[in-house]
């Protein structure tokens, strides 16, 4: 299994010849890859998803499920697009994927902002995405995709939750709010948070790390 990162917080995860796609929104490149079986889209935030995205890699791939909370559902609905809602403790098998959700409620950004559903997702028992939450999933993760940087983010309870989850890798992502002096620093904190047990490892948009 193979996972590569693409801007901000859209991977594209792929076994063989079959692709997952995890939170394409609108801060990344056009997405227009074929062999997907499946989206995930962990919440309905615009820089996660866009119906724009999600219509192009239906088109490319007219089979392909996508999955997400209730206010993804909600949210796309409008624009002809069918989810399969899931939540915390679901589990679904797609292809050569088998999924694990985890948490259902996104991180609070301020009070004055709704909180809206959140839930991330465990690829084949080893990769986990969070979409914009600090979920400790309670089983081992192997690989973590780590938000870097983001309206709701703070450093501290960054590397909390890094060293709770205590992943054996990790990679930053949610980057795009981020200078580049603010992603060097902010992943030199990751980077202490796994300890001298874990390995981060950055990279770069287009680039990818084998699990």
């Amino acid at each position: 299994m193979e996972v590569t990162k693409l801007e901000h917080a859209c991977q594209v995860v792929t076994d063989g010849e079959a692709r997952l796609v995890l939170d394409p929104g609108g801060l990344t490149r056009p997405v227009d890859a074929t062999g997907v079986v499946a989206v995930v889209v962990t919440h309905e935030h615009p820089d996660h998803v866009t119906p724009e995205q999600l219509h192009r890699i239906l088109r490319a791939n007219p089979g392909a499920l996508v999955l997400g909370p209730a206010g993804v559902a909600a949210a796309l609905a409008d624009a002809g697009l069918p989810v399969e809602v899931v939540t915390d403790g679901d589990h679904r098998t797609v292809g050569p994927f088998t999924l694990d959700f985890h948490g259902a409620r996104h991180n609070v950004i301020h009070a004055s902002v709704p909180v809206v559903d959140n839930t991330g997702v465990l690829v084949g028992g080893r990769l986990f995405h969070p979409g914009d939450a600090y979920t400790v999933p309670g089983v081992p993760v192997e690989v973590l995709a780590a938000p870097v940087g983001a309206p709701w983010l703070k450093v501290a309870e960054m590397m909390d939750w890094i060293a709770a989850v205590a992943p054996r890798r990790a990679y930053p992502v949610h980057e795009a709010t981020l200078s580049e002096v603010g992603f060097g620093m902010h992943v030199d904190r990751q980077r202490e948070a796994l300890g001298d047990g874990g390995d981060l490892v950055v990279l770069r948009p287009g680039e990818s790390l084998t699990i």
